[in-house]
Order: C-alpha cells, then sequence, then structure tokens
C-alpha cells in the first residue's frame, strides 16, 4: 500500500467534505452504548477536525465506558442532555441507523451532513453517505482516509484508530480482518498506537463484578439446533444480583460463540420491561443481521443486534427461535 490509497474514491469524498465545512463547527455523533470503534472513531473524527482548525466536538447519549475512558485524551466530548447546538453540522460515525444516536440527537440533528461506517445494513441517511461494508471497522476506514489524505495524526489519535479496529476485529480474529486491516494497524503504530497498552486496558481491567456476571451468563448458556446455536441469557436482576453495570454485559456473547461446533453465538439481555439481543456468527453465510433485522436491528453478517420494547425473554426467545431456524434452512438449502 506504500503507493497506492486505501479507499481512492472514497478518501477523496471525505476530503471534500472536510474542505466544505472549514470556518463552522461540527459535533460528531455515535451510536447509544458506545463500544470501541464507536469511541475510537468519535475520538479520531473530532481530533482530526480540529487539528485542521475546525471547531468540533463528541455526542453522545451515553457516557464513556470506563474501560475506553483512558482513550479519550484531552478530546472535547459532550452527553447529549447537556448539550444544545449552534450552528453545528452534524457528522455521524459508526451508526448504521441514525435512530441509534437516540431521539434527543434525532431532535437536535434533523439532518446528517456525512455518514462514516462499516455496516452492511446502513441506511445511508446522510448527505453524504461514505460506507464501506468491506472494512472491518469505521475506524480503519478513518485511518484509511487520514492516510490517503495525508492528514495529521497525533499518539491519541493513532490510538484511538487502533482501539477501534481492534475491538471490532476481535483482535484480529474475525473474518471481517484483511490485509488493509493489518497494514493500516501497523502505520497507526508509527503514529504512536501501542497495542500493549491498548490490551491492558481493554482486557486486563476487568472488575469482579463483570467476572460474576459472566458467571451468571455462563450458568444458562443452552446448545440448540444439533449444537450449531448456543444461547445465553441475562435475565431481569442479574445486574442488581452481581453489582454488574450495563456495560459488564460487553463481549459475552462471544463465549457463546466460542463453543467448538457452535455457528451462531445469543445473548438475551432483560431490562427494565425491554430485551437487548446480540447475535454473533464464526462464518459470513449465516447472515446474522438478516435474522436481527426481523426485529428491527441490523449489524453485520458475522455480528448483529436487536432491541425490542415491552418484552421479555420467555415471550421473544421462542420467536427468536424460529427466526434463526429459518435462517438455517435456508444456508443448507
Amino acid at each position: 500500500m506504500a503507493n497506492s490509497k486505501f479507499f481512492p474514491a472514497e478518501s477523496d469524498c471525505f476530503g471534500n467534505v472536510i474542505d466544505s465545512v472549514k470556518g463552522q463547527k461540527v459535533a460528531v455523533l455515535g451510536h447509544q452504548r458506545p463500544d470501541g470503534d464507536c469511541i475510537g472513531s468519535t475520538v479520531a473524527l473530532v481530533r482530526l477536525l480540529r487539528s485542521l482548525g475546525i471547531d468540533s466536538i463528541g455526542l453522545n447519549h451515553d457516557a464513556t465506558p470506563a474501560t475506553l475512558s483512558a482513550f479519550l485524551g484531552d478530546t472535547p466530548m459532550a452527553l447529549a442532555k447537556d448539550f444544545t447546538p449552534s450552528g453545528h453540522v452534524a457528522f455521524s460515525v459508526d451508526c448504521a441507523d441514525f435512530k441509534r444516536v437516540g431521539s434527543r440527537i434525532n431532535k437536535l440533528f434533523p439532518k446528517v451532513g456525512l455518514n462514516v461506517d462499516h455496516h452492511i445494513s446502513n441506511k445511508l441517511y446522510g448527505a453524504e453517505n461514505l460506507v464501506i461494508a468491506t472494512a472491518a471497522a469505521t475506524a480503519e476506514i478513518l485511518a484509511g482516509f487520514f492516510f490517503d489524505n495525508e492528514y495529521p495524526l497525533d499518539a491519541v489519535t493513532a490510538q484511538a484508530l487502533y482501539i477501534g479496529i481492534a475491538t471490532d476485529t476481535g483482535q484480529f480474529q474475525f473474518p471481517s480482518t484483511t490485509p488493509n486491516t493489518f497494514e493500516i494497524a501497523r502505520r497507526l503504530c508509527e503514529y504512536g498506537a501501542n497495542p500493549s497498552a491498548a490490551a491492558h486496558e481493554l482486557y486486563e481491567k476487568k472488575s469482579f463484578a463483570k467476572i460474576q456476571l459472566l458467571q451468571n451468563f455462563l450458568d444458562s448458556l443452552t446448545i440448540d439446533f444439533e449444537g450449531l446455536v448456543c444461547i445465553g441469557l441475562i435475565e431481569e436482576g442479574a445486574y442488581k444480583a452481581t453489582g454488574a453495570t450495563i456495560e459488564d454485559s460487553e463481549g459475552l456473547v462471544d463465549y457463546a460463540r466460542a463453543i467448538d461446533g457452535v455457528e451462531i453465538g445469543v445473548m438475551l439481555e432483560e431490562r427494565s420491561g425491554a430485551l437487548k439481543g446480540s447475535l454473533r456468527a464464526k462464518d459470513p453465510k449465516f447472515r446474522v443481521d438478516q435474522i436481527a433485522k426481523q426485529f428491527g436491528g441490523g449489524g453485520h453478517a458475522c455480528a448483529a443486534g436487536l432491541n425490542v420494547q415491552d418484552s421479555s425473554i420467555e415471550e421473544f426467545l421462542p420467536l427468536l427461535r424460529v427466526a434463526i431456524g429459518k435462517r438455517l434452512k435456508e444456508i443448507v438449502q
């Protein structure tokens, strides 16, 4: 890649959009319950804009998870409940459906100038949509844009982009990881990204409460569909019983998928009359985003999520099993 661009056409478009907002203010929006790719992409884009003299701030419905707070640096970030736009243009990152930013941000910003994402289910809601579904992470896309346009990167920006890539690839294990992914990660290290420090912050600081929540989740696992599917539950009251927080459920579904012979791992999380579902597959052919889509969700071929209001595990699980069963039959046929 030394003599060529990572994303030629899209990078040129990105550069034009950046040029068009010079002299304006930008709010970079991410999805609720932000993960590593969302936070990493938000931080990186805010810092890039500010390095170019463009007043910018990151905005989210939810606070940055404790495991990711070390990667913010001095990046300006705000909560939606505390923010009032003042002529800001909205850019979004890592958000397939604009509803996922939350109702307050939807009201604050009815229009989005730029939508950068890698979800195959993206609804293309921006005035400009730079959606590259073959990329492993939104942070990979942004890093490619930065390199292609020869923008400046400081160490905090490089680390944020590395975090986004590392978390959304499962530490470079998922099928979406490509030679481009490794090359971009390598170049980020040249700009100050530190894989060892990233791994320590992300994976070596688990609370005892999270371990207890994990134990609770593992106790609930059941194998279904002749060993192809593993389903785990976080029932109402589990957080209170363990002392864990909502962000402690991040990554638990991977334990269901990791079982030998299992192709689809599922986590259903019961919370105050609503359900959150997470689906993970080992092979893109299972298209778990299509399963999630039947319930208003979406995501990637191998990683998807859904939210269902006014329901319980008891009510919803049979419906989900039917949808999974149909998908498995389609693959066999």
